[in-house]
């Protein structure tokens, strides 16, 4: 990309977004005492720095690129998929957190195996390393998304090349992760949250105001397609010419029926994640007191609707002000499912250099803020989970701390590694899907055993152990070999209202009643579970 002064001030805006990164990993890592701080802040943090570090975690390029770019394709039933998200995070905060926060505190837990194990009373350590494998697993292959999402951003927003916009992105998070651990995690995601939530906001608005107002905007998308206006959406895209994407404004056939209903039942299934995932949930085990939820609770909850309306918005808005065609003429822009390049395009052209430099600023803020947050869950994962909870309990902290700092570096070359592969395989790949993919996998693994850890006493370890096999090999199944397989018997219907579905509700479900088919038939489990009631009735009573 030739040197002009546009460039040099959308890279002072990226300079001083990283700069900032780093003297928040510097002050994180000159408070690092031990092993409790690297991997959950001392248990000390407060209702805004939960709310900001969960949700800044629980999103990624997901939201800015791809939740755009399904508002810019379907318009408004990309809501369905904000719905889902706040029934999500309102479901955690509010249903789940108080019971875990109690039961995690009472198991002296500092990791969701640690609560597990201590939950479900598995003295063996099987449950603990089924738990730390899984994430050793997907980790680095929802982190490894990320990293390819980062080319991504670099490519639209600066025209650099996908490998090099990729490495620096990686770099970044890697100089101020691994020296600073949970406590850098959790100030640069507050940093980073408020730059995501500002410029969701800020950018429909801009948009609309340059368009003339919001009656023109819709009046422009009823142009292209009157079904973007619904809750239904458009209907199955016509089928276009090799080499042009799907979502060329053409009329479609929307309506309500059945496919239509199972992919919103899909989109809002997304929001099933927040339900147990440990890179959220380690937030609560974080917190200082359960008092901080509530709070919490109305700080996440608010920027959830904000943000996430603001990202469907953002592609509805781009739909009404430009033509298909003005997007694919942008240099570096025409390739299939650029729909996912619509926040970029605005950017540059409603705003000043510096301003779309922030914008570069804050696409990378979504993408660093899940990769820390995943490979800090996944590090305590390997140094406590396995090396200090079964090799070596008598290691000391600072070698405990020096060893997750490695770790952490470990797996940071393996997801870069990931996400280099997925650059090399196709880069032309939906961010939104492909992080799905790596969301699906942590949630439907852990979410339904963890959800019945907390209200149902008659879980037992083998129905954890069972569940949690179910759901990691359920996500690839549903993913790869379900579909053709319905195909293939001729049920082609079948198969299209899966792909509608997605993998992470069919996963789920299965990994739920794995869990308590299993848990029911073991008796000697059951045995086990001596003062389980007690400690749930506790954990639920109000106060």
């Amino acid at each position: 990309m030739p040197i002009t002064a546009d460039s040099v001030w959308k890279l002072v805006a990226v300079a001083i977004y990283a700069f900032v990164l780093l003297v928040i990993g510097y002050f994180a890592s000159r408070g690092m005492r031990n092993i409790r701080d690297y991997f959950a802040a001392g248990k000390n943090l407060g209702f805004i720095t939960a709310a900001f570090s969960a949700r800044a975690t629980g999103e990624s390029a997901w939201l800015l690129l791809g939740l755009t770019g399904v508002g810019f394709a379907v318009g408004a039933q990309g809501f369905w998929i904000v719905l889902g998200e706040i029934i999500g995070v309102g479901g955690a905060w509010l249903f789940l957190a108080r019971r875990f926060k109690r039961l995690s505190d009472k198991y002296d837990a500092i990791t969701m195996p640690d609560y597990l194990e201590g939950r479900l009373r598995d003295s063996g350590h099987t449950l603990r390393l089924i738990a730390a494998g899984a994430l050793f697993v997907f980790v680095p292959i929802y982190a490894g998304s990320q990293i390819f999402a980062t080319g991504g951003a670099f490519h639209s927003f600066l025209g650099w090349n996908h490998f090099v916009g990729a490495t620096v992105g990686f770099v970044v998070v890697l100089l101020y992760i691994t020296r600073g651990g949970f406590v850098a995690v959790v100030w640069s995601d507050v940093f980073q949250g408020t730059l995501m939530g500002i410029g969701l906001v800020a950018l429909p608005i801009v948009g609309i105001l340059e368009a003339g107002g919001v009656t023109h905007i819709l009046d422009a998308l009823r142009d292209v397609d009157p079904h973007l206006l619904t809750l239904h959406g458009p209907g199955p895209a016509p089928e276009v010419a090799e080499g042009m994407s799907y979502i060329e404004p053409v009329p479609s056939t929307g309506g309500w029926n059945a496919l239509t209903i199972t992919t919103i039942i899909g989109f809002a299934a997304i929001g099933i994640g927040f339900l147990g995932s440990p890179q959220v949930f380690v937030r609560f085990i974080a917190l200082r007191s359960e008092k901080e939820i509530r709070k919490g609770a109305a700080v996440a909850l608010l920027w959830t609707i904000l943000a996430d309306s603001g990202a469907v918005l953002v592609g509805m808005v781009g739909r009404g002000m430009y033509e298909w065609s003005q997007i694919a003429a942008k240099p570096g822009f025409v390739v299939a499912g650029d729909k996912e390049r619509i926040l970029p395009f605005m950017a540059e052209e409603l705003l000043p250099s510096f301003l779309t430099g922030v914008f570069i600023a804050m696409v990378l803020s979504a993408i660093m803020s899940t990769i820390d947050s995943l490979l800090v869950v996944a590090s305590s994962a390997g140094v406590r989970d396995y090396w200090q909870k079964i090799k070596r309990p008598d290691l000391p902290d600072e070698r405990l701390v020096r060893l997750s700092e490695l770790v952490t570096l470990g797996l940071a070359m393996v997801a870069y590694a990931i996400g280099i592969g997925l650059l090399l395989n196709n880069r032309d790949k939906q961010i939104f899907w492909v992080i799905i993919f790596g969301w699906s996998g942590i949630a439907a693994t852990f979410c339904p055993t963890v959800i019945l850890s907390l209200f149902w006493r008659g879980l037992t370890a083998s129905g954890a152990k069972a569940a949690m096999f179910a759901g990691f090999l359920g996500v690839p199944f549903f993913a790869f070999a379900a579909g053709p397989a319905l195909t293939a018997m001729g049920w082609d219907t079948a198969a299209a209202h899966l792909g509608a579905l997605d993998v992470l509700l069919p996963a789920f479900v299965v990994s739920f009643v794995v869990a308590v088919g299993v848990s029911l038939a073991d008796s000697k489990g059951r045995a086990r579970l001596a003062g389980v009631e007690d400690e749930l009735a506790e954990a639920g009573r109000r106060g």
